[in-house]
């Protein structure tokens, strides 16, 4: 009589107790395993997805604000950049590339931001990936056009030939929906971008558009920079941020997007330990489980030792049982992170247009099933030395 099949027999005759006990760990799995990976997935993908671009200008304020207000659209503006001091950083000899934004305004809650057909065309949002479209054109000169991200068009229920008609600030609201009518001529292919997230239209469009201040109509929210080098960020970061007053330049991106994670890391920390503690109560459930199922087992294993079982060979087979349970419950775990990752995954596209690659392999893949079943087989030990001390002739005796 071998092991396995003590413990296959066990578990089979506590099915109830093995179901219970395995779903617990799967629990405890699989959140172990999405706490560990969404962190750090969540933080190495904001910090790549720079839209292609090396660096932002935007009013003077807040770094991080820039950074998430023109590379993720979460923010409102920090104020306007005047078109005289558009036109200085676009013939910067520092600068490859410039390319305007102008938000304000929304669709449903939808992002409508300005900009020029160059941030489309020329901008390699990935190395070798410029924006491609899913249907229809870009936009010209006329500026009540509008081009829709894949995602927000998909969520709009929008398509080629529709218009709508915008509202102003960037919170939806039915009493300030503008007079201005914007068609639809184009569909972004998915970038898997904040792009995705943006209705787009000509710079002009926005400027001009009704309700808007006619003073400012030729001042945009920010800029978004690409550079000849990496040496001409630090440059210009001297330039803007040391010696100039009214101007922010937010570089490098991922290093300002990293510092955001590094602010929150106290939360990482914390659902950290929940999710250790709860992988300890349940290693400790098998513990009870395990434990309380004996005292029906006593006659059980009284007949194995007659039957030339050793004490070995019992305490051998509730470690077994323990780890068994650990690694049944961590099959269960990745079908619960694959639960967890996939809604953590859909809210952060529906916030951000950033899509989380939820299944690319982190060393917790690895680590926590060993580690969650190594804690079960402990959690075994005491049973285990229950099982050991199992006496032969007081368990075999006829029972009243």
């Amino acid at each position: 009589m071998t092991l396995p099949f003590i413990v296959l027999r066990s578990l089979r005759q506590h099915l109830l107790s093995t179901v219970v006990t395995a779903t617990a760990i799967a629990l405890a799995g699989g959140l172990l395993l999405s706490v560990w990976a969404i962190k750090d997935q969540t933080r190495t993908t904001f910090t790549q997805a720079n839209s292609g671009f090396d660096a932002v200008l935007g009013a003077r304020g807040s770094k991080l604000q820039l950074v998430l207000s023109s590379i993720f659209h979460l923010e409102a503006s920090v104020g306007n950049v005047t078109a005289a001091d558009f036109a200085a950083i676009q013939r910067h000899r520092a600068v490859k590339r410039a390319i305007p934004i102008a938000m304000g305004d929304n669709l449903d809650g939808f992002r409508l931001v300005g900009t020029t057909p160059e941030l489309f065309t020329a901008v390699e949002y990935r190395p070798g990936q410029t924006h491609q479209l899913q249907a229809g054109r870009i936009w010209s000169g006329d500026a009540s056009e509008a081009v829709l991200g894949s995602f927000a068009a998909d969520r709009l229920d929008l398509k080629i030939g529709d218009t709508f008609h915008p509202f102003h600030g960037l919170a939806f609201s039915e009493a300030h929906e503008h007079e201005d009518e914007y068609t639809v001529v184009g569909i972004l292919a998915p970038s898997n971008t904040p792009t995705d997230k943006v209705v787009w239209i000509p710079l002009h469009g926005i400027q001009h558009m009704s309700g808007h201040n006619p003073a400012a109509a030729d001042e945009i929210s920010a800029v978004l920079i690409q550079l000849r080098s990496p040496s001409a960020g630090f440059m210009l970061d001297t330039l803007f941020n040391r010696q100039g007053e009214h101007l922010t330049f937010a570089y490098p991106i991922a290093a300002i997007v990293a510092d955001l994670f590094g602010k929150i890391g106290w939360f990482d920390r914390v659902l950290a330990l929940v999710a250790y503690l709860v992988a300890v109560v349940s290693a400790a459930g098998v513990l009870v489980a395990i434990y309380n199922s004996l005292s029906a087992r006593r006659r059980d294993l009284a007949i194995l030792r007659a039957l030339g079982a050793g004490r070995g060979t019992l305490f051998g087979s509730v470690i077994l049982e323990a780890a068994a349970l650990g690694g049944f419950g961590m099959v269960g775990g990745f079908g619960v992170y694959a639960a967890i990752t996939a809604v953590t995954a859909t809210i952060i596209r529906e916030e951000t247009g950033v899509v989380m690659r939820t299944w690319t392999y982190h060393p917790v893949m690895l680590w926590a099933p060993l580690g969650m079943i190594l804690l079960c087989a402990l959690g075994g030990v005491i049973p285990a030395v229950k099982a050991y001390a199992t006496n032969v002739a007081d368990n075999l005796s006829p029972q009243s």
